[in-house]
């Protein structure tokens, strides 16, 4: 089952990232519904039980071996990835890459409206080398 739902929904929708980013809310909800049903499908969850706790036990928060100073950076796990060429495009690659990537002030944020806000400044500053 895992397989079958990679191959036809995950892949669809790793392929069409770009795209599907820029959709509005209405357009994306049934996106996320069948993304919602693979994810039940795969962990056995029922109908009516809530998706969002299953989601999030997908992405593994990065836990070093020992103490380091990023120990607090809310880091995520990049996953290892076998096919060079299109591995390192798909979403369960670039997603905790990126994430990682931010610094700590934008990852931060305390609502959505204030992170959307830091990561344009920051990502404003990276495109015209402003401190």
């Amino acid at each position: 089952a895992e397989t079958l739902i990679h191959a036809f929904v995950s892949s669809r929708l790793d392929y069409c990232n770009v795209l599907l980013s820029g959709l509005p809310n209405y357009a994306i909800r049934s996106l996320q519904l069948v993304q919602n049903a693979a994810v039940r499908l795969l962990t056995k969850t029922r109908k009516y039980d809530h998706i969002t706790p299953v989601l999030s036990e997908l992405l593994t928060p990065y836990t070093p071996a020992r103490p380091l100073r990023s120990v607090d950076a809310a880091l995520l796990v990049i996953p290892s990835i076998n096919k060079k060429s299109l591995g390192f495009r798909s979403f369960a690659y670039r997603a905790p890459y990126l994430w990682n990537t931010l610094p700590l002030h934008v990852k931060e944020a305390s609502s959505v409206e204030n992170f959307k806000s830091r990561l344009k400044t920051h990502l404003y500053s990276l495109f015209y080398g402003l401190p």
